[in-house]
């Protein structure tokens, strides 16, 4: 049997994982009549938001789908195909995960009347809806190109490595400018000027917030990380298709894809290892994702073996799942919430808002190094064992265990809104209880699989940016020329300036935001009693209609700006502009991810009531910070991730275009 078949069929094992887990957790106890009100409006609201964004990612994708068909004779049209299943199964993975969390979070609040232990479990189930879908779907649709295009057309699947990509950014873009809009905004007033607690139902914006927890980090981070998970695979096999001549033959080709199969079911172990038995749920969720680590490892050596590969061969991928591990670890130690910087952070915020900004800040830019040492060593410990293959290899190595990632990574947003549910559906204070440890737990997921994320990107990048230099035929990145240089700089200046747009957009939105609650307070009688409802519709189109109106000029800086590079200045400054934007994306990720995250915990530290807690100067000054770190961590931070990707992807799919056309 083809290698491509054993994919396709650990890619229908993952789905039926995800059908199974669904129904586990849709078979379970929806609560009171309020409590399924308050999720049947968040439900609406996510799904009206991922509908409208259809509409615009079906524009932008009929454009670029002719454009491709037309410029890249003789397989355009072929690649075309790819381009679409890419699109279309990474859309599908964001709509499958969020529609199956936003009602994971009822039965989550609902288990919450049992314990931690029983709603801890119900998370997770919700989470790993996502996180097989994801792996699924890509192993899927991957194996079906392989078997519709042949192994002798490989070249044609970065098509689908691009509609990956191209879902991922609207989802990271859009998903992001949501969230935090929401979030700032329902904050700033709900917290500073009405003195609401959290999630309080009297707050107009409160339904959107949870919305975007939805939009952004379920949706959004599947998308995303789907996204690495399927262009890491398809530059490792244009990269082996490169170097050996008879690929169809080699297990050097299909080594990537039995990595990938052999992930699928380390992750299917690992998630019943996360159940609570007596132990501290973040231990619970580290020892899972502990467990896929040494399980793809072990059966990893054992297929090189197999396979008859040198033990040499194994290295790689080692060094990309230790890479998974440390990454976690390192986004603890700076943003969980018992760190030493969030604690200096907290301290800090008794001298104000400006000395809490100052320190989240510098935390952030101090925790870029270790993460960087990380992702070069392994960079270096790969290349000695197997050269540039060697480096594909650990990229998708790190990513064989996607599926538990994203399962602790969707635990998030899952308990977040359960958190919000209780809240506003007036629960039992033991409930509450509950979720709000829950939640905060969440917080700390979220940060360290953003994390993961991110590195996983850069290994990715790193890996796609190999397959560019093969196949526009560029052998050295000659520093001395002036024209690589100017694409060195133009790539480096791309992650500040789409950068801004995000940030910009987040502010005028959550200021929309604002003005929106302040209306309804000042105009609906009895709203702050209690005795009148809220319109929670206006809040969430507020956060819709601008989060896809300004999307749009980041998605075109993405896609648009490489082309020009490449069609006016040649491939040797499209190789410089990836050479600087790889890099700087990186450490501009991480360090706004990390910085965001820290201040968010240093809040949540306070708010447990240490420095006066909830209603103190100190608790008033992180409020800022976390407002600063809200767009960081969650909006142009991730989106960065999947810009990177965007680049990487179009710059070797137009690459036979910069080998025929130089303007200059």
């Amino acid at each position: 049997m083809q290698f491509y078949y054993y994919s396709l069929i650990a890619g229908v094992v993952a789905l039926l994982c995800a059908l199974y887990t669904a129904t586990r957790v849709l078979r379970k106890p929806e609560g009171t009549p309020k409590m399924k009100e308050i999720a049947h409006a968040i439900k609406l609201g996510s799904t009206a938001y991922l509908n409208r964004q259809l509409k615009t990612i079906i524009i932008f994708a009929v454009i670029i789908a002719i454009i491709l068909g037309v410029f890249l004779r003789p397989n355009g049209w072929q690649i075309v195909v790819a381009f679409v299943t890419g699109a279309v199964t990474s859309y599908l993975t964001a709509y499958l995960g969020m529609n199956v969390a936003v009602r994971s979070n009822l039965r989550t609040a609902k288990s919450a009347d049992h314990g931690v232990k029983e709603a801890f479990w119900t998370a997770i189930l919700g989470g790993s809806v996502t996180g097989f879908a994801a792996i699924g779907f890509a192993l899927v649709g991957l194996s079906l190109m392989l078997i519709y295009l042949t192994v002798s057309r490989i070249a044609i699947l970065i098509g689908f490595g691009f509609g990956a990509s191209l879902i991922s950014l609207f989802a990271r873009v859009g998903g992001g400018i949501y969230t935090k809009a929401a979030d700032v905004g329902a904050d700033l007033v709900g917290k500073t000027e009405l003195n609401l607690p959290e999630d309080d139902p009297r707050n107009p914006a409160v339904i959107a917030d949870n919305v975007g927890d939805n939009v952004g980090d379920c949706a959004g981070m599947a998308a995303d990380v789907f996204e690495s998970y399927a262009v890491t695979l398809v530059a490792a096999l244009l990269i082996a298709g490169a170097a050996i001549s008879t690929i169809a033959l080699s297990h050097s080709f299909s080594y990537p894809l039995y990595i990938a199969c052999i992930g699928v079911f380390a992750s299917i172990i690992s998630i019943p290892v996360m159940r609570l038995h007596g132990r501290n749920p973040l231990k619970a969720l580290y020892l899972g994702m502990a467990t896929a680590v040494a399980v793809a490892a072990a059966l990893d050596l054992v297929l090189t073996v197999l396979l008859g590969l040198s033990v040499s061969s194994f290295i790689p991928v080692l060094a990309g799942l230790v890479l998974a591990m440390l990454l976690f670890w390192v986004a603890d130690y700076y943003t969980g919430i018992k760190s030493s910087s969030v604690l200096k952070i907290a301290t800090a915020s008794k001298g104000g808002a400006g000395t809490n900004v100052i320190s989240g800040l510098a935390v952030g830019l101090r925790s870029t190094w270790m993460p960087v040492l990380f992702i070069a060593i392994a960079i270096l410990v790969s290349y000695a064992a197997g050269g540039v293959y060697g480096i594909a290899i650990a990229a998708v190595g790190m990513l064989s265990i996607t599926a538990t990632v994203l399962t602790i990574d969707s635990f998030g947003p899952i308990t977040d809104n359960a958190g919000g549910i209780a809240e506003m559906a007036s629960l039992p204070a033991t409930v509450r209880k509950v979720t709000d440890h829950l939640d905060a737990l969440g917080n700390t997921t979220k940060a360290t699989t953003k994390a993961y994320a991110i590195g996983g990107a850069a290994l990715s990048a790193t890996a796609l940016f190999v397959a560019f230099a093969q196949a526009v035929h560029l052998t050295a990145i000659d520093a001395l020329n002036p024209v690589v240089m100017v694409g060195v700089f133009i790539g480096a200046l791309i992650p500040f300036i789409f950068s801004s747009f995000l940030m910009e957009s987040v502010g005028y939105t959550a200021n929309l935001m604002v003005e929106e609650v302040r209306r309804q307070v000042r105009t609906i009688k009895g709203l702050m009693q209690g005795k009148a409802k809220p319109d929670y519709a206006k809040a969430v189109d507020i956060a819709t209609v601008n989060a896809l109106k300004s999307l749009i000029i980041p998605e075109l800086i993405a896609i648009l700006v490489p082309i020009a590079v490449g069609l006016i200045l040649g491939r040797e400054a499209l190789g410089g502009l990836l050479v600087g934007m790889i890099p700087a994306s990186l450490m501009m990720a991480l360090f706004m991810a990390n910085s965001g995250a820290a201040m968010d915990n240093a809040k949540k530290y306070i708010e447990t009531g240490k420095f006066g807690g909830k209603g103190s100067d100190a608790h008033k000054a992180a409020v800022v910070g976390d407002t600063l770190g809200d767009p960081l961590k969650d909006t142009a931070g991730p989106a960065l991730n999947s810009m990177i990707k965007v680049v990487s992807t179009i710059s070797i799919l137009l690459a036979p275009v910069f080998l025929m056309y130089v303007l200059l």
